[in-house]
């Protein structure tokens, strides 16, 4: 695997090291020795399937407070989506900061979300489906999130009339601490 530094402290994104041949290929998704090394979190508790149907879903941004707060190791396994992740923690050089990723079927990207950032994508697609590895399980009482089109933030994204949950909809600005 290739964990390739992105512009958010923490948060890498990772190629796979195919072995090919006329078979096809082989690669390794996850090593928790791998991970361990690079300092990211390698303890993984619970994996989640997302589906969709309509292009233009977005879901997000989702994250889940301490002691719940959750790495994620995320990969679009059919279709394509528009992965966006959002710095929350203030000890980071990259608080407040957002990145955006082209995670499809054809890259076999995984992206890797440390604890401290919310989460959220939108798909590009009719039927995209994203396989996610946590390293927390789901807590609904620290469950949190902000609201897809917060102007703080500004996030460009690329279908603008998008189709959301009820509880996607209603969640709050964000609030910088200190404020």
């Amino acid at each position: 695997m290739k964990f390739l530094p992105t512009q958010l402290q923490d948060a890498y994104l990772i190629e796979h090291e195919f072995i090919e041949d006329d078979r096809g290929f082989f690669a390794r998704t996850f090593c928790q020795k791998e991970f361990a090394q690079k300092g990211l979190n390698p303890n993984l508790v619970q994996c989640n399937l997302s589906y969709n149907r309509k292009k233009g879903t977005l879901r997000g941004m989702h994250y889940q407070l301490q002691p719940a707060a959750e790495a994620k190791c995320v990969r679009c396994i059919k279709g394509a989506v528009y992965d966006v992740i959002i710095d929350l923690r203030p000890s980071s050089a990259t608080f407040k900061k957002w990145q955006s990723f082209l995670l499809n079927e054809e890259n076999r990207h995984i992206l890797y979300v440390p604890e401290g950032f919310a989460h959220g994508f939108q798909t590009l697609v009719d039927h995209a489906e994203l396989f996610y590895q946590m390293s927390m399980f789901f807590v609904p009482d620290l469950a949190r999130g902000i609201r897809w089109n917060d102007p703080f933030f500004a996030i460009s994204w690329p279908i603008p009339s998008p189709i959301l949950s009820q509880k996607d909809q209603t969640y709050p600005d964000f609030i910088p601490p200190g404020l």
